[in-house]
């Protein structure tokens, strides 16, 4: 349903009538539309470090760090639904803005695990006189932007990429792997 009708289309009575539950029945569970948007946040960001967790098979830092942006963005265009709905979308952000106490660290992991992998190509002389939070926020912000433009510009972007998109993010993953000094 929020794939197909967007946010702003859902309601929980539509919810209801989908899986043939009382509006009542699932207000048992969440608390309103930005709780249910929530917990799907939680659900995707499991996916994502399943994901991400693969590359720190690779000993090389630096070619770890490039597999780890990789698996960005084939979570991405994998599961541009979760994607939207972790990067894009304000609901999940709203129900965390408006609790005091919600627990965001499957988010935090994923953040964590990069900054790890900064820091371990820092260890072996990359990213000299630099924060690591700094660098994996600029290293995120980079994937994000290419996955996003991917994501929402959709057919579009075949005029920009050609036909194969995955040998140019490949190429730009490689422009980025050279930028690591």
């Amino acid at each position: 349903l929020f794939v197909k009708e967007g946010y702003n289309g859902i309601s929980i009575r539509k919810i209801a009538e989908k899986i043939e539950y009382s509006p009542g029945s699932i207000y048992t569970y969440f608390s309103d539309k930005d709780s249910i948007f929530y917990a799907l946040h939680i659900e995707g960001f499991e996916l994502f470090y399943k994901k991400q967790v693969v590359s720190q098979s690779i000993n090389d830092p630096r070619e770890r760090l490039a597999a780890h942006a990789k698996a960005y963005i084939e979570f991405a265009l994998e599961h541009p639904e979760y994607y939207n709905l972790m990067f894009i979308l304000r609901a999940p952000i709203n129900f965390i803005c408006k609790r005091d106490k919600v627990e965001w660290s499957f988010g935090q992991r994923s953040f964590d695990l990069l900054v790890r992998n900064v820091s371990e190509c820092q260890a072996v002389g990359y990213f000299k006189n630099q924060e690591a939070v700094s660098v994996a926020f600029l290293l995120w912000s980079t994937v994000h932007g290419i996955s996003s433009l991917i994501l929402r510009r959709g057919d579009a972007m075949e005029k920009f990429l050609g036909p194969d998109s995955n040998a140019v993010i490949d190429e730009l993953l490689g422009i980025l792997t050279s930028m690591i000094k």
